[in-house]
């Protein structure tokens, strides 16, 4: 017999369907051949420090056990809210404990997810379930159609030959965990408000927060454009000169305006061409949510969840995939879709090429498409409707046998010896594939002008004010999270867009992955860190105070460790190095935190550091600095904040600023308008603390 053992009960389902002939037993299936039995997701989770320390369950949190790096990492069932092991995982496990170790089980199939998450949720079953060695293989499915799993059981290889799928997957569970029960017990202690510190949730916080920053911090500038305004034929247009400027140089705006008016404007070149428009790219799951959140105002969550039903259905491939191509290996997987697809009426033919099959593109998983599998649209929900179609139509739309052909115009204008303008423009000649897809034609209607012809433009100085940076949405948020440097290298000149992309995210450089951005931004905004309203996120009060609390900590988070961090992931993927060496790479980053905490130490919530200089009461460490604790009784506002100007001030600092009206001097302090650093003396003056750099 053959133990099949799938991540959740709805793959078993469909595993065993595919086998055929199957009988229901206790919390698995059986026939002549094959057991099919199954996980809830995760059986097993990383025990808690208290595992390791020897201190008693549900026990307060304390500095004392922190930081906590274990010698090995210890995996329990999964626990509940209540701190006990769920009576349903309980169960589930003793069921394939003995399905496990039956005499007559000679092989057993994990069929996790085809992920690096999926790789460990069934091997974890397995290894606390198998007393004894038995031959271990990987069913490996890119969907969930009957054809598809009967096929690929056939083809299963040894599970060894996925290791290093799993070492990446236990090296990021043994690194999440050591950031996130690390630092959350030591932030939630320094604040006295939990909060939830991630080495992946952080990162994606701090860009909302700085954006949002921002925007609150923009002061918009006015300064003038010169724009030029004519109309020929009927079709009005305009152009835009590159000088610009300052609110203050009005006269020179409208002399270098009246200099455009005297010049004589001419038509010097008229380029025309026609071409074929080429459909979009196949969809990545990030970049199906775009367009869903972007026309549907379906959250991330909404689309995941739906995208994920219609895989497990049969109708979609692998939703959990970052590229947007598919594999050389799967062109006649593609013929037989496209079959399928003619035989309802749309005009569609294979077609070969870089651009749809490229191997290089391809991490673990090909692009989201249709399977051979069709639904009965009236069967499925109004989102399910939305989702599916939306991948349908892309598909046929890149496989259409309808070309879509263009008419791209370009005018050069010449305003005398001082400026050429270049005005673009398309029109529709053939629509092939928009027909089945959307497609949003940008260029403006140009004027019917031919070269040599004169053009009589109207220049004027338009007043015009800088605008601020916009808030994320679904679709910015989502590049900006697959390539977090991207802009950086735009800055610099590097242009290399799809290769760039794709070399991020095979380099680890990405923030969280496909499979788990979802989840961790839901996690946020469930921990009154962000706000989503339809398509925009927004920073909340409490992600203010997260990140400007791990600024005080002194705890760095941003894209560049977890980008090192995820880098490292891959380079345990490629056997570069191991799973403990990755693990040591983590522990070292978190151990600095502790050493700079011993360094300035501010203390926890509540530590007493002096006497109000303004109503003698007791001066305590406050989430925000230091604060006065009569302001209930008496209403006294003296505070010192902290940090002050980048520095974090320590209790020792405080204790003899109050005690002594003076600090010594302290280095370390940021200039917020030059960026530079400088030593001073903080001083009490007048009740408010003051910086002296005569002393």
């Amino acid at each position: 017999m053959i133990l099949i053992i799938a991540e959740k009960p709805s793959l078993a389902r469909n595993i065993a369907d595919a086998i055929g002939n199957m009988k229901r037993g206790d919390g698995f299936l059986y026939g002549d051949t094959y057991l099919v039995s199954w996980a809830f997701g995760h059986l097993f989770s990383l025990a808690d420090i208290e595992s390791y320390t020897g201190a008693p369950e549900g026990a307060r949190w304390s500095m004392e056990n922190l930081p906590c790096f274990p010698d090995e990492f210890r995996f329990e069932l999964r626990r509940g809210a209540d701190k006990k092991v769920d009576s349903g995982v309980k169960k589930q496990f003793e069921t394939l404990s003995n399905l496990c170790n039956r005499q007559d089980v000679d092989a057993i199939v994990n069929a996790g997810d085809a992920d690096r998450e999926g790789e460990i949720i069934v091997r974890l079953c397995i290894r606390y379930a198998l007393k004894g060695e038995k031959r271990l293989l990987r069913l490996w499915l890119p969907d969930q159609t009957a054809e598809t799993i009967r096929r690929a059981l056939c083809e299963m290889k040894e599970e060894r030959d996925y290791d290093p799928l799993a070492d990446e997957g236990f090296a990021r569970t043994y690194i999440d965990w050591l950031y996130g029960v690390n630092l959350t017990r030591y932030a939630t202690l320094k604040t006295g408000t939990l909060l939830r510190v991630g080495r992946v949730i952080i990162p994606i916080v701090k860009a909302i927060y700085d954006r949002d920053m921002a925007i609150r911090n923009f002061v918009p500038e006015t300064y003038y454009a010169i724009v030029g305004k004519s109309e020929t034929g009927g079709v009005p247009f305009e152009v835009t000169s590159k000088h610009k400027f300052a609110k203050d140089k009005l006269a020179e705006a409208s002399a270098l305006a009246a200099a455009y008016n005297a010049a004589p404007a001419t038509v010097i070149e008229l380029k025309q061409k026609k071409e074929t428009l080429w459909a979009g790219k196949l969809y990545s799951l990030s970049k199906l949510q775009n367009v869903l959140a972007k026309k549907y105002k379906m959250s991330m969550a909404d689309s995941l969840a739906t995208v994920q039903k219609l895989y497990e259905e049969g109708y979609l491939t692998y939703p959990r995939t970052n590229s947007e191509y598919m594999a050389t290996a799967e062109k006649d997987k593609v013929r037989q879709i496209l079959a399928g697809i003619s035989k309802l009426g749309y005009p569609v033919k294979f077609k070969d090429g870089k651009s749809i099959f490229d191997d290089s593109k391809i991490e673990s998983h090909s692009a989201l498409t249709p399977t051979y599998k069709i639904p009965d649209a009236k069967k499925l929900t109004e989102r399910e409707r939305q989702v599916y179609s939306t991948v349908f139509r892309r598909f046929v739309a890149v496989f259409c046998a309808e070309e879509c052909i263009v008419s791209k115009s370009e005018l050069h204008i010449a305003v005398g010896d001082l400026e050429k303008f270049v005005l673009k423009g398309t029109v529709m000649l053939e629509p092939g594939w928009t027909k089945y897809d959307d497609y949003a034609q940008k260029d403006k209607m140009l004027p019917p002008l031919q070269k040599g012809d004169a053009v009589s433009f109207t220049f004027a100085p338009v007043e015009k004010q800088t605008t601020p940076p916009k808030h994320y949405t679904t679709e910015s948020l989502n590049n900006y999270l697959k390539n977090p440097f991207r802009e950086e290298k735009a800055a610099a000149g590097d242009t290399a867009g799809d290769e760039e992309d794709y070399r991020a995210i095979f380099e680890g450089l990405e923030l969280g992955t496909e499979a788990t951005r979802t989840g961790i931004i839901e996690n946020a905004k469930k921990s009154g860190y962000i706000e989503q309203k339809k398509d925009v996120y927004t920073i909340l009060p409490g992600g203010i105070f997260l990140i400007e609390s791990l600024v005080r900590m002194q705890i760095s988070m941003d894209k560049y460790k977890t980008s090192e961090m995820g880098r490292a992931l891959k380079r345990v993927y490629r056997g570069d190095i191991t799973v403990k060496e990755s693990v040591a790479l983590a522990t070292a980053e978190i151990a600095e935190v502790f050493r700079k905490k011993e360094e300035t130490d501010d203390g926890v919530i509540g530590d007493t550091v002096g006497i109000c200089p303004l109503c003698g009461n007791t001066v305590r460490r406050t989430g925000f600095g230091y604060g006065c604790a009569g302001y209930r009784e008496n209403g006294c506002r003296f505070s010192i904040r902290s940090p002050l100007c980048g520095r974090v001030l320590s209790l020792e600092n405080v204790r003899q600023l109050l005690a002594n009206g003076k600090t010594e001097k302290l280095s370390g302090f940021l200039s917020r308008r030059t960026g530079k650093s400088f030593d001073a003396v903080l001083v009490l003056k007048d009740n408010d603390v003051k910086f002296d750099f005569g002393s």
